[in-house]
């Protein structure tokens, strides 16, 4: 016998366990996967938060198996911040040509490939100094000299802190960058993967003719409740475990923008959705949106452009600026000069409601899309003195 050859018994029992590894998935409901799916989806860092053992691991590879990605993990909390912001490499003339940071390998590879899932483990292990230099990966995605391809996708899970080895909160920057999932069991799904299946990731796939009335829709829904919600905008958590998870900021709105508008283009469920939603902004202000949103009940904008003349405004000021928010930004997703003058017979019902003052920016907006060969449409002559004065109106 070589000393490589393993033992008769020792071969039957990894035989067996090679047996218990073998799993299938089988398609089921679970918002909290189809949330992390729909954050991967648009490309938002992720952050899954939940108690040891209870498979955050094991989910991020169905992801990736789903999704045909490879999978490269790295513990965060054994790792030196030089591991993340590169070790100098000293050429022939530093004085000439710099001093290169040089990556790590499991970069170099993700580099190579072109895409992937990027998973960063026991972040909240990882301390002060480490989650410091993670700043510039997890944001910028370089790490030392080298930057990752913009189809990466990073995921981080991490431990409470008082379930953590060494925990330690994250810091406000670091978490403001991921969108924050709570990831817990379901004991009839551990139950079932006892038998050797497990639940598949359901992908929200984009739709392209969605594209054009999610984008729309979304920016009209954040940029409306943040003008009925301003402060809002920016709102850091007093205590330090709240600074170390979801709060709302310009960075996290942006996040919910984007998730708004592939959960749209995609019809993600409702529940995968306030889940993202909520995970980047937080819970007061993400359930405040999320309510927001069941009264408002946007139109369709592209529906509204084909057709001006056949919608009523809405009655309340902020579902007003919302609407007529979406209706321009789909003008501008598809700029024609049918759509255009159609755009100015909607904010054109704003006046004729007496409440021209809600549609000001939308008008402002408007006019800086117009191509120098369209003509002035006379539902413009109510704005005029407002675009005058922006500069919008060519001659101002």
């Amino acid at each position: 016998m070589t000393i490589t050859d393993t033992p008769a018994p020792l071969a039957a029992a990894d035989a067996l366990t090679r047996q218990l590894l073998d799993r299938r998935s089988e398609p089921a409901e679970s918002p909290q996967l189809e949330a992390l799916a729909l954050a991967v989806t648009a490309n938002l860092p992720v952050l899954l938060w939940g108690e040891p053992g209870i498979g955050k691991s094991a989910g991020l590879e169905r992801l990736a198996l789903e999704l045909g990605l490879p999978l490269e993990t790295v513990i965060a909390s054994v790792h030196e911040p030089s591991d993340f912001s590169g070790l100098p490499v000293v050429g022939d003339d530093p004085a000439r040509d710099g001093v290169p940071m040089a990556p790590p390998a499991w970069a170099v590879r993700l580099a190579a490939r072109g895409t992937g899932l990027l998973f960063f483990d026991e972040l909240s292990s990882a301390p002060p100094a480490v989650q410091a230099a993670l700043l510039r990966v997890v944001l910028e995605r370089r790490v030392g000299s080298l930057e990752l391809p913009p189809a990466v996708r990073i995921v981080a899970a991490a431990n409470p802190p008082s379930s953590a080895a060494d925990g330690w909160h994250l810091a406000p920057p670091l978490a403001n960058r991921f969108v924050h999932l709570r990831w817990t069991h379901d004991p009839r799904t551990v139950a079932r993967g006892m038998t050797g299946v497990w639940p598949a990731a359901t992908m929200p796939l984009v739709a392209p003719d969605r594209v054009s009335t999610a984008i729309a829709r979304a920016r009209g829904v954040v940029s409306g409740f943040l003008t009925a919600r301003p402060g809002l905008a920016h709102s850091l958590p007093e205590d330090a475990e709240g600074r170390g998870g979801a709060w709302p900021s310009p960075r996290t709105w942006e996040m919910v923008l984007r998730l708004l508008a592939t959960a749209g283009a995609a019809g993600a469920s409702a529940e995968a959705s306030a889940a993202a939603v909520v995970g980047a902004i937080g819970d007061g202000a993400g359930l405040e949106l999320l309510s927001y949103m069941e009264e408002l009940d946007l139109p369709d904008p592209n529906r509204v452009l084909a057709d001006p003349g056949a919608f009523a405004l809405p009655e309340r000021g902020d579902r007003q600026l919302a609407f007529l928010t979406a209706v321009v930004s789909a003008v501008r997703s598809e700029p024609s000069r049918r759509r255009w003058e159609a755009g100015w017979q909607v904010l054109a019902k704003a006046v004729e409601a007496g409440v021209p003052d809600v549609a000001a920016r939308a008008a402002t907006d408007l006019a800086t899309m117009r191509d120098p060969g369209w003509p002035v449409p006379a539902d413009i002559d109510a704005f005029v003195d407002l675009l005058r004065l922006s500069g919008a109106l060519p001659g101002s």
